[in-house]
């Protein structure tokens, strides 16, 4: 099967689902991983599916959004590269911000015993993960918890980002591009993102390559408010290089 006619069958399908992945359509067509990467980045371009993590939906779906454990078993071994690599981010002291985010939380369960951090987190999976840390001082921001991120948004969570400083935030995003910029698929989450960024003297973003050139629903600030974007291997060398033209530094773990 040819190319053009493989992803006219890949659109088909996800149009007919709802939703593919990548796993799946490799195993259908007998082709590799990366061959339906190629497609689905190239449908995602002609506007005609949205890439998601591990896989894609159908164009103008722009609020889809998987719930926590399927972001959890999403790209496991690129997450778990890129947490690794974060952790030569923290400082040797102070104070950090941990956003909701799946690869976001991997960096919190791999965060040495000695570490001697005030940890600042909205995000419930996360605050579980350093609550019996012994060398973590953790902060968690209150508010509505939203059930499929588990995170804390609204006023509450606003006003206590409002009121710190922190040296460093790990952040996450549903999609990012030098064009879109950071997005999110709800408002509220997008709101607090927006307000931790403003709290941290230094941003770290942590995403997996397929978010690369998604765009959803929320945005929440500009690919230039990141200094630091850690992704994986993914994410193509020219891809890196016009990112870092911007003015962002990119490592691929």
């Amino acid at each position: 099967m040819y190319a053009p006619e493989r992803q006219q069958e890949v659109l088909r399908l996800t149009r007919a689902s709802g939703r593919v992945d990548v796993l799946s359509l490799a195993e259908e067509f007998k082709v590799t991983a990366e061959t339906i990467r190629r497609d689905l980045k190239a449908l995602d371009r002609a506007g005609l599916v949205r890439r998601v993590h591990g896989g894609a939906i159908p164009a103008g779906r722009l609020d889809f959004e998987p719930d926590l454990a399927e972001r959890e078993g999403t790209a496991a071994d690129e997450k778990d590269r890129i947490a690794r690599a974060a952790l030569a981010e923290l400082p040797a002291e102070g104070s950090v911000v941990l956003d909701a985010g799946s690869t976001v939380a991997r960096l919190a369960a791999a965060l040495p015993l000695e570490s001697a951090l005030t940890v600042v987190t909205h995000s419930l999976p996360t605050a579980a993960r350093l609550a019996d840390h012994p060398g973590i001082q953790l902060h968690l921001i209150g508010g509505r918890v939203r059930r499929r991120t588990r995170a804390a948004v609204d006023a509450w969570a606003l006003r206590a980002y409002g009121e710190i400083r922190a040296d460093v935030l790990f952040l996450a995003a549903n999609g990012f591009s030098a064009e879109a910029g950071l997005t999110t698929p709800d408002l509220a989450e997008a709101a607090v993102k927006r307000a931790a960024v403003a709290a941290a003297r230094r941003v770290v973003l942590l995403a997996d390559s397929a978010k690369h050139g998604q765009e959803h629903f929320a945005r929440f600030g500009d690919l230039t408010d990141v200094d630091l974007l850690i992704t994986d291997t993914g994410l193509a060398p020219e891809e890196a290089a016009a990112i870092e033209r911007a003015g962002t530094e990119v490592v691929r773990a």
